[in-house]
């Protein structure tokens, strides 16, 4: 008897309780750590046509589970396809975020950490560093694919809730391990619940469960030559529903601001989190009780 991916995807939210709390944001990272033994799996999609290219669609299939309190690590498992061209998968990420302060504060700071393997043609467009452009997603998978690309990418994650608001800023280092200078960038976001008040009782599409936002993001150069001029810069509002069961989607259009950007790009997510995991998965293997 052959599994097709559905099944499998519907025997697991059939058999674990799901639930998710979700942000808005595609790019930046907020100090939200995953609950300890959860574990999330999303997927997230960008779209564009940037320039004279072809339609491209760079995907992240995320797995991200709460080891700790303070330490949350995830793996990502890219591709592209691009229209007129091929479909590859041009790599994975192996991320650590590890939370500095263990009590809420006014400012919270994240430090996190990732190792990149990854091809030229990656257009999950996680973040923006450097010198990226219009002209990178331009160009077609089949050349690109030849780029080897391991990198150690670095990030101060600060966050802050204040009435109901989240603030979070993102600042970013990036350092290909063989030969290129290193590279920085920038995200910020910032969000609200429309709804801050829970209904009584299980609703679906009430306020509390609808989050709106807005994040900029962009290069900010390299180590010799740091700055704003000839880098690519973003505007995404967001919007993110959360249902009770679980399910969490993510819609976020991204408009460039400047030259070296693409005009638009549209990020859409979907993602579940699966309490408990590590209680279940030690019951499944036998080593729980």
């Amino acid at each position: 008897m052959k599994l097709s991916c559905k099944n499998v995807l519907l025997a697991v939210w059939a058999v674990f309780p799901l639930s998710a709390a979700e942000a808005p944001y595609v790019i930046t990272y907020s100090h939200q750590m995953e609950e300890p033994g959860n574990l999330e799996i999303e997927t997230i999609t960008t779209t564009g046509r940037p320039g004279e290219g072809n339609r491209f669609f760079g995907n992240a299939l995320e797995l991200e589970y709460g080891v700790k309190g303070w330490w949350t690590t995830e793996v990502y498992l890219d591709g592209t396809a691009e229209a007129r061209e091929s479909t590859v998968f041009t790599g994975y990420r192996w991320e650590n975020r590890f939370r500095l302060l263990h009590r809420e504060h006014w400012i919270n700071p994240v430090l996190y950490v990732e190792f990149e393997n990854i091809n030229g043609a990656d257009k999950s467009l996680r973040e923006v560093v450097g010198f990226d452009s219009e002209e990178d997603l331009a160009e077609a998978v089949a050349g690109a694919r030849r780029e080897k690309k391991r990198e150690l990418e670095a990030k101060l994650i600060l966050g802050s809730y204040w009435k109901g608001w989240n603030f979070s800023e993102n600042f970013i280092a990036e350092k290909n391990l063989r030969h290129e200078p290193y590279e920085f960038g920038y995200a910020i976001g910032i969000s609200r619940p429309l709804g801050l008040v829970a209904e009584p009782g299980s609703c679906r599409f009430c306020a509390e469960n609808w989050q709106a936002g807005m994040e900029m993001f962009g290069g900010l150069g390299t180590h010799d030559d740091f700055g704003l001029r000839g880098t690519s810069h973003y505007a995404a509002p967001a919007v993110a529903w959360t249902s009770p069961g679980g399910l969490t989607i993510r819609v976020s259009p991204a408009f460039g601001v400047t030259g070296a950007s693409a005009p638009f790009l549209l990020r859409f997510g979907v993602s579940y989190e699966i309490t408990q995991f590590r209680r279940i998965a030690r019951q499944w293997l036998g080593g729980g009780r």
